[in-house]
Order: structure tokens, then sequence, then C-alpha cells
């Protein structure tokens, strides 16, 4: 009699194995409860929405396999050169900024980029034919709509900090009260349309009185920025932001067009749902 349950035993105990953790399989592919409860920390959501969400991404990794979509490294690494040169540094201060701002090594990073790639062949692939570049009226409507999000700071008054040692400058920021004469500090005031779009967004999210997060310097250096104050809130002219309302409507469009393909998609793949989190 041993014998005859033993092997069921076993079978049972491989089946757990195989199951414990997962919460939802899409076709061939697992979603477990720590990406759930990951996805619903980084969405800041209920696991409904963490779990459509993962669903939505097992489904275009199916359809980048089916599809047969690749990207290469060269491909990669053109890219994460082209975000390094908009930042104003090299490859390895890039690396190091994304270090900094998010914990990533390369490697990661590289990981990152090459799926943002993927994702991206896929979206040109599926919504192409179907999207048409918006009209001049268009452009103003949404414009007219949306004004609040063209507004901001006319400038910014700064105390720029500039050290050769991250961690020296890093020890001043913590404790401004710190003497350190290597540490280079210099106030300047700062036109909105005259600084880069990264640093202006970087500036925008830093509250008055309070420093920037530590980034390199373009120079083998780091800096940071105190943020004294910021000037009135200036509205953009349409014209000045005629490029980012079109590729604002194109990215609308893009993504309704997106959603109507995956929603449809998903009626036809078996999709298992073994548990959520409670």
């Amino acid at each position: 009699m041993r014998k005859i349950f033993l092997p069921l035993i076993l079978s049972g105990l491989l089946y757990a194995t195989v199951y414990e953790g997962v919460a939802i399989v899409v076709k061939d592919k697992a979603i477990t409860l720590l990406e759930i409860k990951s996805k619903m920390a980084e969405l800041n959501s209920d696991a409904k929405n963490a779990a459509d969400a993962l669903i939505r991404q097992k489904l275009e990794e199916l359809e980048i396999q089916e599809r047969k979509i690749t990207v290469d490294s060269s491909e990669v690494y053109d890219d994460i050169k082209k975000a390094a040169a908009r930042n104003n540094m090299n490859v390895s201060e890039f690396y190091e900024a994304v270090r900094n701002s998010n914990g990533m090594n390369s490697t990661e990073f590289k990981e990152k980029m090459k799926q943002k790639l993927l994702s991206q062949k896929l979206y040109s692939a599926i919504a192409y034919a179907e999207i048409t570049e918006p009209s001049e009226a268009d452009v103003k409507e949404y414009y007219k709509l949306h004004k609040e999000k063209y507004k901001h700071p006319s400038e910014f008054t700064v105390v720029v900090y500039v050290a050769k040692d991250k961690e020296r400058l890093q020890e001043k920021i913590d404790n401004p009260m710190f003497d350190a004469p290597d540490i280079q500090t210099n106030e300047q005031v700062l036109p909105y349309e005259r600084i880069s779009p990264e640093l202006s967004s970087l500036l925008e999210k830093t509250e008055p009185n309070h420093f920037t997060p530590v980034v390199p310097d373009g120079k083998n250096g780091h800096m940071s920025f105190y943020v004294k104050a910021k000037k009135s809130v200036k509205e953009s002219s349409l014209e000045s932001v005629k490029n980012e309302i079109i590729n604002s409507i194109m990215e609308d469009k893009r993504e309704t067009v997106l959603s109507n393909y995956f929603a449809r998609l998903r009626q036809n793949v078996v999709i298992e749902t073994l548990r959520m989190p409670e």
C-alpha cells in the first residue's frame, strides 16, 4: 500500500513546489503574490489594479515572443548614450546617477532599457497604422483643456554645491553647518527657459529650502542644488509647448489603441487566478 501512495504523495509535493507563491497564470507565464504586492506598492493601488497591470505586462511579453521582436545590445547602448547626453553626462556618470536615484546597477538598468525598447517596438507594430497626427484645432483644444499642466516657475534661485567626493557632498547636505572648504558653493538665478528639461524637472520637484539629490556634474564630480526660491508661476505659450502637446495627444491615442488591443487579446488567452493577496 505504501508503494502505491508514495508516488502520489511525492507528486503532490512537487505540484505544491511549482505553484508555491504563484497567484495568476497567463497562458504559460506566472505572476507571483510577491510581484502583485510589489506592484501594489509601486502603483499605490489595490490588488486588482496591480494584478491587471501585471497581466497586461505578461500579455505584452507573449506578443513580443509571438511577433519575434528583438533588441540587441548595441540598440540598448545607443539608447543609454542618448539618455546620458540629454543629461550632459557620459555613460559612466549616467549609470552612477541611476544607481544613486533608484539603486539599480548597470546590468539591471540595461535590462530595464531593453524591456522598454522591446515594448516600444511592439507598440509601434500594433498602433502605427491606426494613429494620425493631431490637427491644429486638436492642439489648440488640448492646450485649452490642460493649461494648468503647462504652468511652471519663471526662474529658480539656487545655491549650487559642487564637490569631487560624493560622500563629502552628502555629508554637507545632511549637515549644512559642517565646515567643508573642499566643497564649492555658488548662488545662481536659473531662468526656466534656459535650463535643460531634466534640470527644470528636478528643481520643480524640490521644495524651497531643500536640497536636490546628488547628481554627477559632467566633470567627474558631483553637485546638488539648494533651492532658495521659485519665482512666480508662468503659463507657457501655445507655440512653446506645441511639440509637447502633439506628443501627449499621440501618446493618448496610442494608449487607447493599445488598451483596446490588449483587452481583446485578454479575452482570447487562458488566464487562471489561483489566489490573491489578502
